[in-house]
C-alpha cells in the first residue's frame, strides 16, 4: 500500500488533508477501484479483498482526521495553560508580605487581623530564596533585600556552607529546580557540600540518604499522617534535629542535580526496601525509634504529596534534559535582568558558625533502634493487681498481669467481672490441655490442664512473662515443653477484641492440645449485674451457627424501649494439623452450669479436668457463657496459632458479617498493626509520650483495684461523719473511683497538670474515674493558684 508520499527516503507533504490522503491510497497500487484491478468475470475472491482494502483505508484516513483533531485541541489546551500561568504570574504581587523596615519577607499575612505574621525567611539558604529573586527581578522589592538574608557558613567536607532553618534538602535545592547556580558560587558550592554531607549522614546511620521535611509515622485522630520538617544535625539552627531520622525519596531526586550517579544507587536501595509504589516513591521511610512497631527497622509512610512527586518530576527532568526547566526559566528577560545576584561568591574571612555541641554529639551517636516502651511482669503475684486498659474508644478490655479482667462496651459489661485485689479470679480465659498427656516422668512438669494466663488454673509454670505496651498485651509461658504466647488487641475498626494463642512444641514427640475459650456473657450494666446477677442472667439468650463455628448471644429486651445488643464468639486455627483420633474438631457451649460440673470451680472445670466433650447446649439457658473448643496437633518444632474474637454489633446481621470477617486468620495480623497506629496517634493527640501513658495505666490499676498503700490513715477516715449523699453539692456521685490530689503551693501545679492529662488519658480507654482537685491553700483576694487550676481543668 505505499504511494508516492510513503516511499523509502520521501516524507509527506505538510500540510496533507485528510481527502488528499485517502485519494492517494485509492489511486495507487492494489487499492484501486474493484472494475480497474479485479474485473467481475476474473474472480468474485478479488472483489472481497478489494472491498475489504477499501473500508480498511478509510478507517486509516478516519484516524488521522480524528488524531489530527485531537492534536490541534491538545496544542490550545497548552497554549490556554501557558497564557493562564504567564498571567497569574504577572498579577501575583510579593509587595504585601515585605516589610520594608526590615527588608525581609515575612513568613505570612494575617487576613483577620490585618497585619503580617511576626516571623520572617531571614536566611539565604532557604526556599523562599526563590520568591526573593523573583520579586527583585520583578522590581516589587529593592535588591538590598537579596543581602539582608542571613549568610551564616558552617563547616562541612573540607569547606563552608550556608546554614538554613531545618538543614533539609528543600530548602537548598528546591530553587535550583528553575533557578541557576553559577560554577564556583556561594550557592553552587552550598548545595554540592549540603549534598555530600546528606549522603555522609545517611552512611553512618545505616540508612538510605536524603532528609527533608516529609510525612512521618504519626497520624491525627483521622488518621492523617502529620508532616514536619527534618534535616541533618549541623547544617540547621533547629533544634532536635538529631531525635528523628526520616528519609524523604523526593530529596534523592532533588539530590539528582547535584550528584546523579549517587541518587541512582540510593534509589535502587530505597526500591528494594518496597518505598516504590503504584504513583512513584512513597513519601517517607520512618526510622524513628519511638514511633517503630516491635520487630521493625522502620515504617514505611505510605501516602503520596502531589508538591513532592512534581518536585521529582522536575528534577529528573532537569537530569535527563541538560537542564532544560533551568533554561527555560533564565530565558526570561526579568529573570536576566537579576542573574547577577546569583554569581555571589563564598566571602573570605567570614565568621563560621560551629554546630551545636548536643546536635553534633547526638549525630555522632550510634543510633541503635529503640524498643517500644513496655511494662513488663514476671510474675503474677503482685501485691495488687497490675492492670491494662485497651480501648478503641468503645470497646476496651482491662487485662490484669495475671489474665484477668473485663470486656465493656460503651457503658455494657461483655463480660463479667468483680473487684476482688486477693483473688482476681474472674475474666476471659483460655484453657489448653494435652490430650495424650506430657511425655515426661515428672508428675510437676506431666500436668494435663494449664491456661494461656496464670488465671483461672493458677498453675506455676516452667517460665512467665506479662508485657503491657500500648496497644496489645502478651503473655508467655512455657509448660511442659509447650511454649505459649498469648496476644491480646481491640480492633480500632470494629468492636471485637482478639485474643491469638501461638504454640510452639518444643520437645521432641508430637503433641495432641486441646484449647477451650471460657468468658461469661453479661450484655447490661456492671451495676445493674452486680445488683441482681441471678435475674440479669435469666435475659440472655445464645445460640450456635455450625456454618460459621459462631456463637451468638443477645438481650431479650424487657421493655419496648430497650436497645437490643448481640454479641459473637468465634475462633479460627491457623498452622498445625486437626487433632487425629478425635471427634468433634469444633465443641462449643453456653452454660456454666455444665462447663464448671458439681462442686468444680475455675481451678479445675469438669469440661477440662475430666477431658469430656463440650455439651453442645444453646438457647435460654440459666448462666450463659462462651465457651469453644479447637484441637491441633503439632510434630516436634511445629508451631499452630489458634485466635478467639469476640465482638459486639447493634443488629444480627452486623454481628454475623463480623463473625465472619473474624474467621479469617489474617484478622489478628492486620487489627495488630491497625491498634499500634491508633495507639500512636493517641498519643500524638493527646500529647503524651509512651512512659507518661505507661505511669497513667499504672494509676488506673489503683483507681480499679483498692490499694491501701494510696488510702489515707484510719484515723483521717474515723472524721468522715457524711453519708455518699455528702458528696452530691460538690458534684461528686460517689458512684465512681475517686482520684483525689490535694495541693497547698503553686509548685502542686506541675501534679495537677499531670492528673488532668491522666483524666484525659482514661477517657480515651473509657475509663470512668472523678478527679478532685483539692486546693488547701489558705484563702486570698489574688486567688492566683485557685484560677491557674481552673483554667488547667477548662482547658481539658
Amino acid at each position: 500500500l505505499e504511494t508516492p508520499h510513503t516511499q523509502r527516503g520521501g516524507a509527506l507533504p505538510s500540510p496533507l488533508t485528510v481527502p488528499e490522503f485517502g485519494a492517494s491510497l485509492l489511486a495507487t497500487g492494489r487499492a484501486e477501484p474493484r472494475d480497474a484491478a479485479f474485473p467481475p468475470s476474473e474472480s468474485s475472491a478479488g472483489d472481497s479483498l478489494g472491498d475489504a482494502l477499501t473500508v480498511s483505508n478509510q478507517a486509516q484516513a478516519n484516524a488521522v482526521e480524528r488524531a489530527n483533531a485531537a492534536s490541534g485541541a491538545l496544542v490550545q489546551r497548552l497554549e490556554g495553560i501557558a497564557s493562564k500561568a504567564e498571567a497569574m504570574f504577572d498579577e501575583m504581587g510579593f509587595g504585601f508580605l515585605f516589610d520594608p523596615t526590615r527588608k525581609l519577607f515575612s513568613i505570612g499575612y494575617n487576613v483577620s487581623q490585618q497585619r503580617l505574621d511576626g516571623s520572617y525567611y531571614d536566611l539565604l539558604a532557604s526556599e523562599a530564596r526563590l520568591m526573593s529573586f523573583l520579586a527583585i527581578a520583578k522590581g516589587e522589592v529593592p535588591t538590598a533585600h537579596w543581602f539582608h538574608l542571613g549568610r551564616e557558613l558552617t563547616p562541612v567536607d573540607r569547606g563552608t556552607a550556608l546554614v538554613s532553618w531545618a538543614g533539609s534538602m528543600f530548602e537548598y535545592l528546591m530553587p535550583a529546580l528553575v533557578m541557576n547556580a553559577p560554577a564556583g558560587s556561594l550557592l553552587a558550592e552550598t548545595q554540592r557540600r549540603v549534598v555530600r554531607r546528606q549522603i555522609q549522614y545517611g552512611t553512618a546511620r545505616g540508612v538510605p540518604w536524603g532528609i527533608s521535611e516529609s510525612a512521618y509515622a504519626a497520624r491525627d485522630l483521622e488518621l492523617t499522617y502529620q508532616y514536619m520538617s527534618f534535616g541533618v544535625p549541623g547544617l540547621g539552627l533547629k533544634r532536635g534535629l538529631a531525635d528523628d531520622l526520616v528519609i524523604a525519596p523526593y530529596a534523592t531526586a532533588l539530590a539528582a542535580m547535584i550528584e546523579p550517579v549517587a541518587a541512582v544507587r540510593n534509589f535502587e536501595r530505597l526500591e528494594k526496601l518496597g518505598a516504590n509504589g503504584a504513583y512513584g516513591f512513597y513519601d517517607a521511610l520512618d526510622y524513628t525509634g519511638a514511633r517503630l512497631p516491635e520487630g521493625t527497622r522502620f515504617v514505611l509512610v505510605r501516602n503520596f504529596m502531589v508538591h513532592h512527586q512534581g518536585m521529582a518530576l522536575v528534577a529528573l527532568a532537569n537530569v535527563l534534559l541538560d537542564d532544560r526547566m533551568v533554561r527555560r526559566f533564565h530565558s526570561d528577560a526579568r529573570v536576566q535582568s537579576a542573574e547577577l545576584l546569583l554569581q555571589e561568591r563564598t566571602p573570605r574571612g567570614a565568621m563560621v558558625a560551629r554546630p551545636r555541641g548536643e546536635e553534633v554529639a547526638a549525630s555522632n551517636q550510634s543510633r541503635d533502634l529503640v524498643p517500644p516502651a513496655e511494662r513488663i511482669f514476671t510474675t503474677p503475684d503482685t501485691a495488687v493487681p497490675q492492670t491494662h486498659l485497651l480501648s478503641n474508644g468503645r470497646y476496651t478490655v482491662m487485662v490484669t498481669n495475671a489474665g484477668s479482667g473485663f470486656s465493656r462496651w460503651n457503658d455494657l459489661a461483655v463480660t463479667r467481672w468483680r473487684e476482688d485485689a486477693t483473688r482476681d479470679a474472674s475474666g476471659s480465659y483460655i484453657y489448653l490441655r494435652d490430650v495424650n498427656n506430657a511425655p515426661s516422668s515428672d508428675a510437676k512438669a506431666a500436668r494435663r490442664i494449664w491456661s494461656a494466663t496464670p488465671q483461672p488454673t493458677e498453675l506455676e509454670p516452667e517460665r512467665f512473662e506479662a508485657r503491657f505496651s500500648e496497644g496489645r498485651a502478651e503473655f508467655f509461658r512455657r509448660d511442659a515443653g509447650i511454649e505459649t504466647t498469648l496476644e491480646i488487641v481491640v480492633s480500632p475498626e470494629d468492636d471485637a477484641e482478639l485474643r491469638r494463642v501461638s504454640l510452639a512444641n518444643l520437645g521432641s514427640k508430637p503433641r495432641e492440645i486441646e484449647l477451650t475459650s471460657y468468658l461469661e456473657v453479661v450484655l447490661a450494666t456492671p451495676a445493674a449485674d452486680a445488683a441482681h446477677p441471678a435475674f440479669s442472667k435469666l435475659f440472655v439468650q445464645t445460640e450456635f451457627l455450625p456454618s460459621l463455628g459462631a456463637l451468638l448471644a443477645t438481650r431479650r429486651p424487657r421493655s419496648g424501649d430497650e436497645t437490643p445488643v448481640w454479641a459473637a464468639h468465634v475462633a479460627v486455627v491457623e498452622g498445625g494439623t486437626p487433632g487425629k483420633g478425635l471427634v468433634g474438631n469444633a465443641q462449643f457451649e453456653t452454660d456454666r452450669a455444665r462447663f464448671l460440673g458439681r462442686g468444680r470451680d475455675l481451678r479445675d472445670p469438669a469440661a477440662i479436668g475430666d477431658g469430656r466433650p463440650l455439651s453442645g447446649t444453646a438457647g435460654p439457658v440459666l448462666d450463659p457463657i462462651f465457651s469453644l473448643r479447637r484441637h491441633v496437633h503439632l510434630e516436634p518444632g511445629a508451631r499452630a496459632r489458634v485466635t478467639f474474637t469476640t465482638l459486639i454489633a447493634p443488629t444480627r446481621e452486623s454481628a454475623l458479617e463480623l463473625a465472619d470477617k473474624y474467621r479469617d486468620p489474617a484478622s489478628f495480623e492486620r487489627e495488630l498493626t491497625l491498634a499500634w497506629t491508633r495507639a500512636q496517634v493517641e498519643l500524638h493527640h493527646l500529647g503524651l509520650e509512651a512512659d507518661e501513658a505507661h505511669h497513667f495505666q499504672r494509676l488506673a490499676g489503683r483507681a480499679l483495684y483498692l490499694d491501701s498503700s494510696l488510702r489515707p490513715p484510719a484515723q483521717v477516715l474515723e472524721r468522715n461523719v457524711l453519708p455518699q449523699s455528702g458528696l452530691w453539692k460538690h458534684g461528686i456521685s460517689g458512684d465512681l473511683p475517686i482520684v483525689l490530689v490535694r495541693i497547698d503551693d503553686p509548685d502542686d501545679l506541675e501534679i495537677v497538670r499531670q492528673a488532668v492529662r491522666a483524666h484525659g488519658y482514661w477517657r480515651t480507654k473509657r475509663l470512668a474515674v472523678d478527679l478532685v482537685i483539692l486546693n488547701e491553700q489558705p484563702t486570698s483576694y489574688a486567688q492566683e493558684l485557685q484560677n491557674t487550676v481552673l483554667g488547667m481543668t477548662r482547658a481539658e
